[in-house]
């Protein structure tokens, strides 16, 4: 089996990609990985061959950012941002991917692109997977509002709902994606058709995280594609800096005192630091867990967390002010690296051998950070800044796993107050609990479900699932 795995957006949608293409390559497979241009020497420094595609993510987050029109008071400049983002970067998505997709037998794609490589497979008559990190196709189990109150509607408006939301998606996208070809009718085949191949939405979470969900959508459902045996410890894109390229500001915050002066990073680095220096760094760290109490861990990933040195400041006081120690993962944020005895800031961290020594963890919601922080069996608090991370939030709250609060209304009094709803008996046994039935198989049965594609015993009509099309 030849298969084209297209993987874009953040650090946290390539994740997945990469061990799915590592899974199928150990079964004999051979794989193209496509993964957005920043993020294709993650890839490689696990041994993983990778191409570009598509634009470099880090500046599509930045023009996002510099977008005026997402905060104008007028709904309509709002929509208008919104439709732009969509489009944006899809062009060049379609264009890489006719060029790599001939001579492949399937080709899978992430939640971000999913149309874009889907209308090539569809173009090409290969069969296609979409691997969905969040249950997003129109269903009456899940609150198609992250608010608190929206638990409270009856199903029916949620599934409007979510049509809703992908109506609106399509139409943002109808403008730079190829017209879908028209159905096949019996006795009238036509070259315009649309090739009766097989495709699914491999449901790449815990369906327990929303309850129902497993009778609403056909799966299959695999868990969460995570990291369970560290083959992702240590690369250069994953342990050490912001990705290249992508911060050039003067350094705003403090910086730490360390025990060894190589071991920090700081937002000047325009090069990935060695081996041997994320090898410093990571033991470093190590010997900082060791050396006191268990720190509450605080990472927003490619998130903007505004002003970073104020940022910093908040989070220093709110747990110094609880007697506790701070391991602050960076991220893409522009934060000097450093050690003091109360406080470790790194670039990014090994979560899952960070968080089981946490005694919190604070983050942004992102499905790759909260299933590792459910695996750990840490309590947290997800400060949501966009996408599915409010829904992510909403769910744990709802099964006393999390506390959460969008990230623009986060304050120090407002953290401490978080934390302490986390620090209660009853949710520290809910998350050890949830831990010791946290299913680690996740990457396995999505590569079981990406080999069912071509060859299975399985009826292509049970793999076929309603996806975004209405």
């Amino acid at each position: 089996m030849r298969a084209l795995l297209a993987f874009t957006g953040s650090r946290g949608d390539a994740q997945p990609g990469i061990l799915l293409a590592r899974a199928l390559r150990e079964r004999g497979h051979d794989v193209t990985l496509a993964l957005a241009p920043n993020l294709v020497a993650s890839a490689h420094d696990h041994q993983i061959p990778a191409v570009p595609f598509g634009c470099d993510t880090a500046e599509l987050l930045d023009a996002q950012r510099a977008d005026h029109r997402f905060a104008d008071r007028d709904p309509r400049a709002r929509l208008r941002a919104l439709f732009d983002l969509q489009r944006r970067g899809v062009p060049e998505q379609l264009a890489d991917l006719r060029a790599l997709a001939p001579g492949h037998d399937l080709v899978v794609a992430g939640m971000a692109g999913e149309e874009a490589a889907e209308s090539v497979a569809r173009a090409l008559g290969l069969p296609f997977a979409a691997v969905h990190f969040f249950p997003i196709q129109p269903n009456d189990a899940v609150p198609v509002a992250p608010m608190r109150w929206a638990a409270a509607l009856p199903g029916f408006v949620h599934r409007w709902g979510w049509s809703a939301l992908a109506r609106a998606r399509a139409a943002a996208l109808s403008p730079v994606l190829p017209p879908k070809p028209r159905p096949a009718r019996a006795g009238n085949a036509s070259a315009e058709a649309d090739p009766e191949v097989p495709t699914t939405r491999i449901q790449a979470y815990d369906h327990r995280l929303f309850p129902g969900v497993r009778r609403q959508l056909p799966g299959p459902f695999t868990g969460f594609i995570i990291d369970v045996d560290g083959f992702l410890t240590g690369a250069t894109g994953f342990a050490g800096c912001p990705p290249v390229g992508h911060h050039d500001e003067p350094e705003i915050a403090q910086v730490l005192t360390t025990s060894d002066p190589s071991d920090a990073t700081t937002p000047f680095d325009t090069h990935p630091p060695s081996p041997a220096r994320l090898r410093s760094s990571a033991s470093s760290l190590e010997a900082w867990l060791d050396a006191g109490t268990a720190p509450i861990y605080v990472g927003f990933g490619s998130m903007d967390v505004g002003d970073p040195a104020a940022f910093v400041a908040m989070v220093r006081a709110v747990c110094a002010g609880r007697g506790r120690r701070l391991l602050l993962a960076s991220g893409w944020a522009t934060i000097a690296a450093g050690f003091e005895d109360a406080v470790a800031i790194v670039g990014q961290v090994d979560h899952a051998r960070v968080l089981p020594r946490c005694i919190a963890a604070v983050h942004h919601g992102g499905a790759g950070t909260t299933a590792a922080a459910l695996k750990a069996g840490v309590p947290q608090v997800i400060c949501s800044v966009q996408a599915d991370q409010p829904y992510w939030g909403q769910a744990l709250r709802r099964l006393g796993l999390a506390a959460t609060m969008p990230a623009k209304k986060l304050t120090a009094e407002r953290l401490d107050a978080l934390l302490d709803q986390v620090s209660r008996p009853d949710v520290i046994e809910r998350a050890a609990s949830y831990a010791a039935d946290f299913a680690t198989d996740g990457v396995e049965r999505a590569a079981d479900a990406v080999e069912a594609l071509l060859g299975s015993p399985i009826a292509p009509e049970l793999l076929r699932s309603a996806g975004r099309h209405l």
